[in-house]
């Protein structure tokens, strides 16, 4: 069944942080090219360091996690796109700590949170990483 939502176009612009943007680049590497990308693992230990394998650990829980329990096909761009789908908006939101009625409309299931926790605690490990960076004062 075709939604509204159901949209390819790069409705949104690009998160204006660098880790947002890290990211949203780690979930499409994972989901588009399978949870073991070895470029997905560099970016997270370029940007992680020796910690790397937490962020690596949660992007791959949250991307299995919402495979598993989504009522619908989430659209995701390419990995060089200039620009967001509105799936990945509202996954951008709930990374950034969005509640259920965000999850929701993601899954088409609001009952079912399994994703909310590994996105808020990529969301806390990206705000981590970003201040240890310099990338937040």
């Amino acid at each position: 069944m075709a939604h509204s939502h159901d949209s390819t176009t790069l409705d949104l612009p690009l998160p204006a942080r660098r880790h947002q943007t890290l990211g949203l680049v780690l979930i499409r590497r994972l989901a588009g090219h399978g949870l073991s990308d070895a470029r997905a693992t560099m970016l997270a230990l370029d940007a992680a360091g020796s910690e790397f394998r937490k962020l690596l650990l949660l992007a791959r829980a949250l991307v299995v996690d919402l495979a598993r329990t989504s009522r619908r096909r989430i659209l995701l761009a390419p990995c060089c796109a200039a620009g967001m789908t509105r799936d990945e908006g509202l996954l951008m939101a709930l990374i950034g700590g969005a509640g259920l009625d965000v999850h929701g409309v993601l899954t088409d299931d609001a009952r079912c949170p399994v994703a909310m926790s590994a996105a808020h605690a990529l969301g806390e490990e990206l705000e981590r990483i970003a201040i240890r960076n310099g990338w937040r004062h």
